[in-house]
């Protein structure tokens, strides 16, 4: 492991046994010549060793102390390449032109401030349009435990990156789960925070998107967001803030969901993160939460969104499978939209009513293991024609439908030697709850062994920011 999570990094630092110079040389080195797992499509250079070596003089300076307001410093990080950066190439994961300036989104911005350095940039599907890290502009995002299995997506770079111990943490995007479904299947940490918990600019019509971290522990994932959280006002809906978390944290009301179709590979593993949480002294209960076409309903917001953006006359360069989405999104009326988002309405005030009655929800994040790599889902959900390319993540795109918070973390490995992850999700602004809850059961709950080694690859790069295949 190159990177070694931001408390062991900023330790190190602060007792002056790695300089931050070094620290970079070594993790631009590591990306450039054993990120076997295509977690990257960009690398950083000399602007990053420069911003390392301006922590360096900080740190002769003041010390300890240069982390008092500055609790990032000399920590790597990686960015997904939906988010646009000011110093390396933004793609969005497509061979469509990038129209939109070369200047950090808000969130990169804040992760710099609190001095952060940005390494590199990571590989998504096209827009991030799928639950997977599948497209044309870079080979698949594999699994660090199992390389022929998919990473997950679309923020499957993301948490490669930091699975393989590329960057202390990562910045990633979720629409629909694409920041839960890769931490599950990676064995990292990933938050979605509130909507509006974190500025995302430009916005989305839908209202779904989140942006949020990926990280190897909750206390690493819950600085992050800390750091990126906050108004901005490019974005008319940030700003939320936290509610009060339950006065008695030591006995809280826990809904522990099902979703239909869970693996018993995936069950067994996460069963034992229920057992702990009733070892903790929580009441944990099976609830169902049913809501009349949810997925459909999802299905139409998002192709709606698709078609909108997209021009005929730039089929030729799109991804097949999405596509397959836009053309399904411009056979929608403004009706059926609409309808789709009455079905939205009726999930918020489901959930609203559930939580009423419990204080977090809990569940596989994940219900099925990792599929082949080069897939955008499992053999059953794997032609885009038929539209379930997220039906397989049924935990996953409720919680951005009605924005509430959401956090997966490893729950242990399956027999097949894959991760699986349990997510807890909470009211609208609970999110300190979410994170306090999920770092006690982290504790409690076996660390995951380390994934294999990466073995060298063949192509690497100098420092210009482009990244060679």
């Amino acid at each position: 492991m190159t990177a070694r999570g931001i408390r062991r990094t900023k330790e190190l630092l602060s007792r002056r046994e790695l300089t931050v110079v070094e620290h970079v040389q070594d993790v631009l080195a590591a990306v450039r010549e054993r990120d076997h797992l295509g977690a990257y499509v960009a690398v950083a250079g000399d602007e990053a060793l420069r911003a390392a070596a301006r922590a360096d003089e900080l740190i002769r300076d003041r010390g300890r102390e240069a982390w008092w307001d500055l609790p990032l410093l000399g920590v790597t990080v990686s960015v997904k390449d939906l988010l646009q950066t000011r110093d390396l190439p933004t793609t969005r994961g497509s061979l469509l032109p990038n129209g939109r300036p070369a200047q950090d989104a808000p969130a990169v911005a804040r992760l710099r401030a609190a001095g952060a350095i940005v390494v590199g940039k990571t590989t998504t599907s096209e827009f991030g349009w799928s639950a997977s890290t599948v497209g044309r502009l870079a080979p698949p995002t594999r699994n660090p435990y199992d390389p022929s299995r998919s990473a997950g997506g679309s923020s499957g770079g993301a948490a490669a990156s930091v699975a393989a111990g590329l960057c202390e943490g990562a910045l990633g995007t979720d629409g629909s789960g694409s920041i839960r479904i890769p931490a599950a299947f990676c064995g990292v940490v990933g938050y979605k925070p509130s909507f509006g918990r974190v500025p995302y600019y430009p916005n989305g019509a839908d209202r779904l998107a989140h942006q949020g971290p990926i990280a190897a522990t909750v206390a690493d994932a819950a600085l992050l967001g800390q750091v990126i959280a906050g108004p901005h006002p490019t974005d008319p809906d940030s700003g939320l803030g936290s509610l009060d978390s339950p006065r008695d944290m030591r006995s809280l009301r826990i809904g522990w969901i099902e979703y239909e179709g869970t693996d018993p590979k995936i069950r067994r593993v996460t069963e034992a993160a229920r057992d702990v949480l009733l070892d903790e002294g929580h009441l944990v209960e099976e609830v169902q939460v049913r809501c009349h076409n949810l997925y459909p309903a999802v299905v139409d917001i998002l192709a709606a969104t698709e078609a909108a953006g997209t021009r005929p006359e730039d089929e030729e360069l799109i991804d097949p499978g999405r596509l397959h989405v836009v053309r399904h999104g411009r056979t929608l009326s403004g009706v059926a939209v609409i309808q789709a988002e009455e079905i939205r309405q009726n999930l918020r005030a489901t959930l609203r009513s559930v939580m009423h009655d419990y204080d977090l929800l809990a569940m596989a994040t994940v219900p099925v293991e990792p599929f082949d790599a080069g897939a955008i889902g499992p053999d059953w959900a794997a032609d885009v024609r038929d539209l379930l390319w997220l039906a397989w993540a049924p935990a996953s795109y409720p919680y951005n439908m009605t924005g509430q918070p959401a956090a997966s973390l490893p729950a242990g490995l399956t027999s097949s030697g894959l991760p699986a992850g349990v997510q807890l999700v909470g009211p609208v602004g609970a999110d300190d709850l979410v994170l306090t809850v999920a770092r006690r059961l982290e504790a409690m709950l076996p660390p995951l062994p380390q994934p294999p080694a990466a073995p060298p690859v063949a192509a690497s790069t100098g420092t210009t920011g482009e990244r060679t295949f």
